[in-house]
């Protein structure tokens, strides 16, 4: 019989560990109060009743609030969160395979080339930011004239709505950049290397009571709801681990050691290789990629022509996952966490280098050749065992539209099977590398009993 983690008992008693818990914690709560204060200058009354048609006619607010703990539809300043960051990051890590110069610089110098990413990640999250401060103030702006409400902001790059306008751009900014330096502050100080997943972690936990609230709000439906949201998660968060323990184990063998005027025999080993490499990056950037539609859309949303109006209108609707028309959405989102699985895999892949790494200390695949076959092979079959790994991903994604689709008479629970799903791949991967975190700063400092024994 396994015991993990048995030597948390030793949890609060480890005078190093326990400030560390409680640094993160008391981040993590000035976290959540910074996501209270709105964007200056905002219409209250018009957002709270732009709120209201949402409840009742899509999921919008409840996708853009999913990973920001109801951050989005209170227009707060921390309303980005940290995904500007993330995004920058993904793409940072896309063109170091791409450039030749960046992926020889990694190669020469790994800590100096972690360095330059680091630094330039930080730049791009500045613009992007901006981008999509930009975008969302449209996008709300465009929602509340179609519903004949006052604008949420009056933003604008003429006349007296220049300074006022900057503003509120640079709050949103600053608001962002803020959600990022607590992170890293979590990271250096608290639980090490976890800060902004902590960060995305606690926006999704926040929502959770609210969207519970609303799922048995429905006197009629109550106890169907309560069914379908046990059954969902239990068999959501099995899933979840059972995909992202998932390994093939491919054998390899070592050279043996020399031990004075006599050669070991080779060694046995295996090489790790996982199911879902990608882990949540694919949801991320996916549901980054599939918003842009609707933010170009709201530039044009009350253009003269009225051609360009209703194509403006049309893609607001269907990119939002509402309308008729939701069914383009969420399948356009199912192929985009697909095919982004297999690539960000591809790219993560290709920078470990197995092939040369294996042939530098002499091991070898049996039956295949060192270099460049052995990395032929492996990413072979890390293509392979990555197909259930994006499928399963797919699924998670789409899931609050199949629940939908089966269980129409369901209501309110949209915003639920979201964190269920994909907030729910979230916090089970947040959860698992947290204990796993603490686990071992417990064992570094002598509980060795927290180990697993048998």
């Amino acid at each position: 019989m396994k015991t993990a983690f048995s030597g948390w008992r030793y949890l609060w008693k480890s005078q190093d560990i326990r400030k560390k818990l409680l640094i993160s914690l008391v981040l993590l709560v000035i976290y959540r109060l910074a996501a209270n204060i709105p964007v200056p200058g905002i219409n209250t009354q018009a957002l709270a009743q732009l709120r209201g048609q949402f409840s009742s006619t899509g999921t919008f607010f409840d996708f853009l609030d999913l990973l920001s703990g109801g951050t989005v539809s209170r227009f707060s300043l921390l309303s980005m969160g940290v995904y500007p960051y993330i995004t920058a990051q993904i793409i940072i890590q896309l063109l170091v395979p791409i450039i030749p110069a960046l992926q020889r610089m990694q190669e020469r110098d790994p800590r100096e080339g972690r360095k330059w990413i680091e630094k330039w990640t930080y730049y791009l999250a500045v613009p992007m930011a901006a981008l999509s401060a930009v975008g969302q103030i449209n996008i709300f702006n465009s929602y509340a004239i179609r519903f004949n409400l006052p604008a949420i902001l009056n933003f604008g790059f003429t006349g007296t709505l220049i300074v006022p306008s900057i503003a509120m751009l640079f709050s949103m900014v600053a608001g962002t950049m803020f959600a990022i330096w607590l992170g890293e502050l979590i990271s250096e100080y608290g639980i090490r290397g976890q800060g902004l997943s902590l960060i995305i972690f606690a926006g999704i936990v926040a929502r959770m009571p609210a969207n519970f609230a609303g799922l048995m709000g429905d006197v009629n439906t109550r106890w169907l709801n309560l069914t379908v949201m046990i059954v969902t998660l239990v068999l959501t968060i099995f899933a979840i681990v059972y995909v992202q323990q998932g390994r093939r184990n491919v054998p390899v063998m070592y050279p043996g050691r020399r031990i004075g005027n006599r050669m070991s025999m080779p060694v046995k080993g295996t090489l790790p290789l996982m199911v879902n490499m990608a882990g949540m990056i694919p949801l991320i950037f996916a549901s980054a990629l599939l918003q842009f539609p609707a933010i170009i859309g709201s530039y044009f949303i009350n253009n003269s022509n009225a051609t360009v109006q209703k194509i403006a209108n049309s893609l607001q609707n269907t990119f939002s996952g509402t309308g008729t028309h939701a069914w383009v959405y969420w399948l356009l989102y199912f192929l985009g966490v697909f095919l982004f699985t297999f690539f960000y895999t591809d790219v993560l892949f290709t920078q470990q280098n197995y092939g040369d790494n294996l042939k530098k200390v002499g091991a070898q695949v049996p039956g295949i050749n060192r270099g460049a076959p052995t990395q032929k092979y492996l990413t072979k079959v890390q293509r392979r065992i990555t197909l259930p790994g994006a499928l399963f991903l797919g699924i998670v994604a789409i899931m609050p539209y199949l629940i939908s689709l089966l269980l129409p008479s369901i209501s309110g629970g949209a915003s639920l099977f979201l964190v269920s799903s994909a907030g729910l791949l979230i916090v089970v991967g947040v959860v698992r590398d947290t204990f796993m975190n603490i686990d071992a700063e417990l064992k570094l400092h002598g509980y060795d009993d927290s180990l697993l024994v048998r």
